[in-house]
């Protein structure tokens, strides 16, 4: 029987490894913010998401030129959008990007983002992230990122779930609703980055 499989609908996501010592940076940076009350004043976003989560510090411009973040990002979207509509990016702009500190028992609730692109990425994971309260349970989702889009169709699953390993990157469509589940049996902090994006209105058309 000759058949072809085809992708008529529906938004990719791309999976990439942010580079070591980005990440190392990022840790310190974070590390240092904490330490200094007047920049975790100034840098604290935590009121402007909807995270149920111990902090959520933005990324200050001149620490993102100098590890060039955006330079990382934008070549990961322009490789993205070639591979995916054959167009070269003209324009990609940083809004903001934060780093989400998140502990037991904390949660990010089902939401989406501004601008045209998104990701997240993690700097830290705990070992353990805890059991489930049924024992037999096949499902274990604490600590995990969910990305959600439509719902249930035939031979269309709607959640795509992501599993946090330090040094995975995922970018996807700014409309996509996630989520993160609380985890729990750890006091270890499980870290993540995260940014808003524009790109050109052609880049972002099919």
């Amino acid at each position: 029987m000759k058949l072809e499989v085809l992708k008529p609908f529906g938004p990719s996501i791309v999976k990439l490894e942010i580079p070591e010592d980005i990440i190392i940076k990022m840790n310190e940076y974070t590390d240092d913010v904490i330490k200094d009350d007047n920049k975790l004043k100034d840098l604290d976003h935590g009121n402007k998401l909807v995270g149920n989560v111990h902090q959520e510090i933005l990324l200050d411009i001149e620490f993102m030129k100098k590890i060039k973040w955006a330079e990382f990002l934008g070549n990961a979207c322009k490789e993205w959008i070639y591979r995916e509509n054959q167009k070269q990016l003209k324009k990609f702009e940083l809004i903001k990007s934060w780093i989400v500190r998140q502990f037991k028992n904390e949660y990010n609730p089902l939401h989406w983002h501004s601008g045209h692109i998104s990701g997240v990425g993690y700097l830290k994971v705990p070992e353990y992230l805890g059991s489930t309260i049924q024992e037999n349970k096949n499902i274990n989702g604490n600590g995990k990122l969910e990305l959600v889009d439509g719902s249930k169709k035939l031979f269309c699953k709607p959640i795509y779930t992501v599993t946090p390993k330090v040094g995975e990157f995922y970018l996807f469509p700014n409309y996509m609703m996630h989520t993160v589940y609380p985890f729990s049996d750890t006091d270890e902090e499980r870290r993540s980055v995260s940014f808003n994006a524009r790109i050109d209105n052609e880049s972002a058309s099919i």
